[in-house]
């Protein structure tokens, strides 16, 4: 019986210092959030490799675990690890050298169309103007006025700042290069990382297993270890399913696109669906760049591509995107818009992808501790005992609601 008591009073030690550690962390990164923030981007820079390996190893482990299985119900353990190493690694570079394949010659040819096309569409738009101010003289001054004004402007900048900040320019160009060229190789060198990891991963799993065990108190580790499973559950399923979601979106557009005779469809297409990953804001942020671009092709094809857009958005939210990834977050639309503004804010693009899910394992976590605290106060866990809920009478416990 003391021993149970002890045992208690660590528990409860133990859990106060760790929510007390998490509080002072908390305070310590809002007051120092530049530092913070300095530091974190330090950090990612120095493990981009392995982030990155860990990023890819995570979203191709359902495939190297499918591969494995299946080649050791036929095979040796050996060959089922190698296989669904090959089979990852292949599939990966395979969709990279896809978009790239699709991506390069579809932006070098609407360059190309927009350059040669520019002397037209600004002949357009002046016999535009021109049509619109011939019956409107004072109109037309003020247009004209205008007009003049960019044109100096652009005239001004181009001699005043261009070509004086032209060796700044270059050096900028520069920098973008070497940062693109250090993106390559750090995704080069998670390439490895991600073979390492997924040959790797189980151990890795048992040993982090055996440290939790090791250090917390059998109760709070099995909570932990219960925490983790519930994360990699909505991480793995919101992920994945959002992807295939995606998938559909850029195949659909591609082919509703083709019938509506747009220009640069596969371009758009793409673009619409890469960007559609982003919950929520996805589609409008993937439209904005595709419209202007339909634009300058055809003002009348602009306005029918947001209209499409809009109509496919509305698909997307209420019917193919409930199908597949169903409510797999359990947040209502205003906690998933909260999840992606915090979250993007915090961590630009990224954040707008992992928020959702992320926010998804806060808000059950703090579900459960207030749940586990109503528990503990011999309190109703029912939401509906606290709709026009007065007072909580302290010794009956009774629920004493607001007279109508």
């Amino acid at each position: 019986m003391k021993r149970e008591k002890y045992q208690s009073y660590i528990c409860w030690g133990v859990t106060a210092f760790v929510v007390l550690a998490l509080l002072a962390g908390l305070v310590f990164t809002i007051m120092n959030w530049a530092r913070v923030k300095a530091l974190w981007k330090v950090l990612f820079n120095i493990l981009s490799p392995v982030i990155f390996g860990a990023v890819f190893a995570y979203l191709l482990s359902p495939v190297y675990n499918y591969v494995r299985r299946q080649v050791e119900r036929l095979l040796d353990g050996q060959l089922g690890a190698l296989a669904g190493t090959l089979a990852s690694v292949v599939l990966l570079l395979a969709v990279v050298a896809g978009l790239i394949s699709i991506l390069t010659p579809e932006l070098v040819r609407s360059i190309s169309s927009i350059v040669e096309s520019m002397p037209a569409y600004a002949l357009n738009l002046q016999n535009w103007l021109g049509d619109i101010l011939e019956n409107n003289p004072e109109l037309d001054a003020t247009v004209m006025d205008y007009y003049s004004r960019v044109v100096q402007f652009v005239q001004d900048w181009v001699n005043n700042t261009l070509i004086p900040n032209a060796y700044n320019i270059i050096y900028r160009v520069s920098s973008s290069l070497m940062s693109v060229f250090s993106f390559l190789w750090n995704a080069v060198l998670g390439l490895i990382v991600m073979v390492y990891l997924l040959n790797m991963k189980q151990k890795l799993i048992v040993q982090g297993k055996m440290i939790v065990y090791s250090i917390l108190p059998l109760r709070i580790a099995n909570k932990v270890i219960g925490e983790v499973r519930y994360a990699h559950q909505i991480f793995g399923g919101f992920i994945t399913g959002k992807l295939l979601d995606s998938l559909i979106i850029g195949i659909l557009s591609f082919v509703v696109l083709s019938f509506m005779k747009m220009p640069y469809v596969l371009l758009v297409s793409v673009v619409v669906g890469v960007t559609n990953v982003i919950p929520f804001f996805g589609p409008f942020i993937g439209a904005i760049p595709c419209t202007v671009l339909i634009l300058l092709a055809s003002p009348l094809q602009g306005l029918y591509f947001v209209l499409f857009i809009l109509v496919l958005q509305q698909i997307d939210g209420n019917i193919i995107g409930p199908k597949i990834l169903g409510n797999s977050t359990g947040l209502s639309s205003f906690w998933v818009l909260f999840a992606i503004l915090l979250f993007g804010g915090l961590f630009g693009f990224v954040g707008m992808i992992i928020g959702v899910p992320t926010f998804a394992v806060i808000y059950n976590l703090i579900r459960e501790l207030v749940l586990y605290l109503l528990g503990r106060r011999e309190l109703s866990a029912d939401m509906e005992q606290y709709e026009e809920l007065d007072y909580i009478d302290e010794r009956q416990k009774t629920y004493i609601r607001k007279e109508k």
